[in-house]
């Protein structure tokens, strides 16, 4: 089987793509043919991620009527401010449907966003309040605000547990090990190829392989060699490829660990999800 020109690999056995977001504008003008990209490489999993719950129906609209499709609600640390109005009983309420698998993308960030940090606080306390009533996963992004994110982690956790997948891991060494200690998974993406993250590379090798997912986030964060370019979920060979290398393991295996990781952190995706390409 010939390999392909933009991965530069032939197909794996199984890949998840923990988090990419479907909906957005930047791939709907090929989206069938970066769906097929992405099965023919092996992916056999996609999450698309809800960034804003009065959108939930775009994202939903992805994965309605496709067997390898499931997706997330929630509302981004960006948009927290627009929608402060968003309960933890409507997240449980639309988080009952088949297709809704985890809560989120919520968290702290105040590198990239304006947003206020009291609207991001409230938006992470309702999804963690919803994450514990349906024992999805919260689906969290952190940029720069380890310590923040630990004390609510660790309070909240107190409380009762619930699940957690650390989306596009790029903290410390402090906030991995407090996400270990309790049950977390931590999700790696294309910041993992680029030169200046050699901190997240060492993260990444030492992690416990039943802790590690891999994503994209497309259609940002390209790896390289796609930096700066549009991402794809076909794309998320390049991040298996240096993870697999750092962690001194053969790109098959790790396809396989992180996908059986995928199912078993969004357990509520039914085993009868096609385990082969094409299954829509």
């Amino acid at each position: 089987m010939k390999a392909d020109g933009r991965t530069g690999t032939v197909p794996l056995l199984r890949l998840a793509d923990s988090h990419c977001h479907l909906d957005f504008a930047e791939l709907e003008g090929d989206y069938d043919a970066v769906i097929a990209r992405a099965r023919a490489v092996g992916i056999r999993h996609f999450l698309t991620i809800g960034v804003c719950v009065r959108d939930f129906p775009r994202v939903l609209g992805r994965a309605e009527g496709t067997e390898d499709i499931f997706c997330s609600v929630g509302t981004h640390p960006h948009w927290a401010d627009q929608e402060s109005d968003v309960t933890a009983d409507e997240l449980v309420t639309i988080a009952a449907h088949p297709k809704v698998v985890g809560i989120g993308e919520v968290g702290l960030d105040t590198f990239f966003t304006e947003t206020s940090w009291e609207a991001q606080m409230r938006n992470l306390l309702v999804h963690i309040d919803a994450a514990r009533r349906t024992q999805l996963p919260l689906i969290v992004h952190s940029v720069k605000q380890d310590a923040a994110m630990e004390t609510v982690l660790r309070c909240e956790h107190a409380k009762g547990a619930f699940p957690v997948v650390m989306h596009c891991f790029s903290g410390g060494r402090t906030l991995a090990r407090a996400n270990l200690e309790m049950g977390h998974y931590l999700s790696f993406s294309g910041l993992l190829t680029y030169e200046d993250r050699p901190d997240l590379r060492e993260i990444a090798a030492e992690l416990p392989a039943d802790r590690v997912l891999i994503e994209t986030d497309a259609p940002s964060l390209a790896p390289v060699p796609y930096a700066d370019q549009r991402n794809e979920p076909a794309y998320i060979v390049h991040t298996l490829k240096l993870l697999a290398r750092i962690r001194n393991a053969r790109p098959e295996d790790l396809a396989e660990q992180t996908s059986a990781n995928f199912l078993r952190a969004f357990g509520k995706i039914p085993t009868s999800a096609p385990s082969v390409p094409g299954g829509a």
